[in-house]
């Protein structure tokens, strides 16, 4: 069995990995063709990325909330950083209120996400509960651009996305369960999170309908 890491380790992870989440963010959208592209205008696959920095970290609710959270509030002036390199963006946009906006927002995933990693390498229902997280946000988002589909500004696009990330959900579940049985559970507990997590979108103007 591994060590676990350092605390030392968990932060320089948390810092480099942020950057290189955000900076790999604007080229993945700036290159990639779409539906593909779409993924890094996700704020599920960002909340991902704090699950999976936390079941790295496998033990420590607080250094997984803190390193999550780090990670995707550096992620946001590394996603600018990159836009302002590539394409001329101004560099104001890496202070500008949006920016604040976002990296208050990567807090809260970074926290509960980070925090859900760790809890997936757990047992019993918090084991459950972690695991069923990513797949959770994912199906939410995937639910928010189910809605768009038809819509007059968006037409049939929607739906190659909404599928994407449901192979997703399903996908991250399956490679971070153990067992068979953790995965079904956590694939069942996805979705009344999934509603959860729907609502949260829109409380939070992610819908755009």
């Amino acid at each position: 069995m591994r060590p676990h890491p350092t605390h030392r380790t968990v932060a320089l992870t948390a810092v480099l990995g942020g950057l290189l989440l955000g900076i790999l963010d604007f080229i993945w959208i700036k290159f990639l063709p779409y539906p593909v592209a779409e993924l890094g205008n996700s704020s599920a696959v960002w909340a991902v990325a704090a699950f999976g920095f936390g079941y790295w970290v496998r033990t420590g609710w607080v250094r997984a909330a803190l390193g999550g959270a780090a990670a995707l509030v550096i992620a946001v002036p590394g996603y600018y950083l990159a836009a302002a390199l590539i394409q001329g963006d101004d560099w104001a946009i890496l202070w500008a209120p949006t920016s604040l906006l976002w990296m208050s927002f990567g807090v809260l995933a970074g926290v509960i996400f980070g925090i859900g990693g760790v809890w997936a390498r757990g047992r019993g229902w918090w084991q459950t509960v972690g695991l069923a997280l990513p797949g959770a946000v994912l199906l939410a988002e995937a639910v928010i651009n189910a809605r768009r589909i038809n819509h007059p500004n968006y037409g049939i696009d929607p739906l190659w996305d909404a599928l994407i990330k449901v192979g997703l959900a399903i996908l991250v579940v399956v490679l971070a369960g153990r067992t068979a049985r953790s995965r079904l559970l956590a694939l069942a507990t996805a979705l009344p999170l999934a509603l959860l997590g729907f609502v949260a979108f829109r409380l939070a103007g992610f819908d755009g309908v």
